[in-house]
């Protein structure tokens, strides 16, 4: 079992590897790629700075509060595009019939799906979320460990709220709009405070779209450690990804192949 468990890492790292290596192929594109994705974050950052230069506190919200909704929020987004880049194009591969080639090699379906692609763009969110981190944060270990934990949990969020927006496609069809609308709703509710929302629109973050968990964190986990938010939030993400990994799985016995003949190399 351990030697199992070991070749499925070597497996995983490997395939990392390789999608760095052909990142890194093109290193012009890849440094403007990246570096263009963290213009465009500053200029939110700028956005925010302006407005709490006249509002000092938003519903309970400081700057530095809203600064660490971004590191999650982009880190954990960047995390997941970059070393699961495939989680927002399973819609995509489903209606195409292109998952043949995964399912003919003796891995885990799912896992080298996820693993076979990454957003070269995405590494721009991340190198953003640690600048973030260093310049407003708590840089002690204890709000490093804090900071880690947040991002794991903001990027399992993503990608397993992902994985089972987009299998779908095994039941419905073409999702690929569905999921483009479900993906732009998560990723721009999770950059804007909770504190702001109310009603109907507080209740959807937390549940339909579970955006909430992520742009509370600086609240409830990196300020001060909420033992019942930290719980629901584990809890949640423990829920999504049972979720996701099922919905594909049960959609994976409806899936028709696409009689394409490919190859990995």
């Amino acid at each position: 079992m351990v030697q199992r468990w070991l070749a499925l890492a070597r497996f995983v790292f490997t395939c990392w590897k390789l999608n760095l290596a052909g990142a890194m192929e093109f290193r012009l594109s890849f440094l403007l790629t990246a570096g263009m994705m963290v213009v465009n974050n500053t200029v939110w950052i700028v956005f925010w700075g302006i407005y709490f230069s006249r509002f000092k506190v938003v519903n309970g919200w400081e700057f530095q509060d809203v600064m660490m909704m971004w590191a999650v929020s982009s880190g954990g987004f960047g995390l997941a595009a970059t070393l699961f880049g495939n989680t927002f194009r399973i819609a995509t591969l489903v209606a195409g019939g292109q998952l043949d080639i995964y399912l003919a090699q003796p891995k885990p379906v799912l896992l080298h799906v996820l693993i076979s692609r990454m957003s070269v763009s995405a590494i721009g969110d991340i190198l953003f979320a640690v600048t973030l981190f260093v310049m407003f944060g708590d840089t002690s270990w204890l709000g490093v460990l804090k900071f880690v934990l947040a991002m794991l949990i903001a990027m399992l969020i993503f990608i397993f709220f992902m994985v089972g927006v987009h299998s779908l496609a095994f039941f419905i069809g073409n999702a690929e709009g569905l999921a483009h609308q479900l993906f732009n709703a998560i990723l721009a509710f999770s950059t804007y405070p909770t504190g702001i929302f109310r009603g109907w629109g507080k209740l959807m973050l937390f549940t339909v779209i579970p955006a909430g968990f992520i742009s509370y964190m600086p609240i409830g986990l990196l300020r001060q450690v909420e033992p019942l938010f930290l719980g629901q939030a584990l809890g949640v993400t423990a829920l999504l990804s049972l979720f996701g990994f099922g919905l594909f799985h049960l959609g994976l016995k409806r899936y028709s192949s696409g009689n394409m003949i490919s190859m990995r190399m």
